[in-house]
């Protein structure tokens, strides 16, 4: 839908009209969860935030200026900004009981990403170069690009500084490309 379609829509739903709002969700709300998966990497509370967001946008309507942005950013801002809230706030944390905590912190999914480079064809390139890296520097890469962590959360997981993190992934990359090329 185009940006005048939506600032159409918008200055619906601050009229009242619900109309306007199911017309933003049917073309936008596939994106916008995308947008807060994303940032929360987890679908169940990327879909949380949308549904408050859509609210918002159905409360806050009359608040949208054009003449300030566009009808498609005003949306995505306030999606964007409450993912980032559940991540200040917390939410995105699971609580477990103390007992199962070491067992999560040893999970399949660590080993998944880690044992990627086992997942590599015998004869690739990519695999020879990475093996020929040294392991806190492959497992740094492993986990940044196979599992997405953060450089903090690498850090936590590895219980090192993020400064020596950052360093061992930027000087392992920076090794990988030239193995490669």
């Amino acid at each position: 839908m185009p940006s005048d379609d939506l600032a159409t829509s918008l200055a619906a739903c601050a009229r009242g009209d619900r109309k306007g709002l199911e017309r933003i969700f049917d073309t936008e709300a596939g994106r916008l969860i995308a947008v807060a998966e994303r940032i929360l990497r987890r679908r169940d509370l990327a879909e949380e935030v949308v549904q408050e967001a859509f609210i918002r946008i159905w409360k806050n309507a009359h608040q949208y200026a054009p003449d300030r942005g566009s009808a498609r950013g005003w949306i995505y801002t306030i999606v964007r900004n409450k993912a980032l809230n559940v991540l200040r706030d917390g939410r995105r944390e699971d609580l477990v009981e103390d007992g199962k905590l070491e067992a999560l912190q040893e999970s399949d999914q660590l080993e998944d990403v880690l044992g990627a480079l086992n997942r590599l064809d015998q004869n690739s390139r990519l695999r020879d170069c990475l093996a020929s890296l040294d392991e806190r520097k492959r497992r740094g890469i492993l986990l940044a690009y196979v599992g997405g962590y953060t450089h903090g959360e690498i850090a936590g997981r590895l219980r090192l500084p993020l400064g020596t993190t950052k360093s061992w992934i930027r000087r392992g990359l920076s090794a990988l490309r030239e193995c490669m090329s």
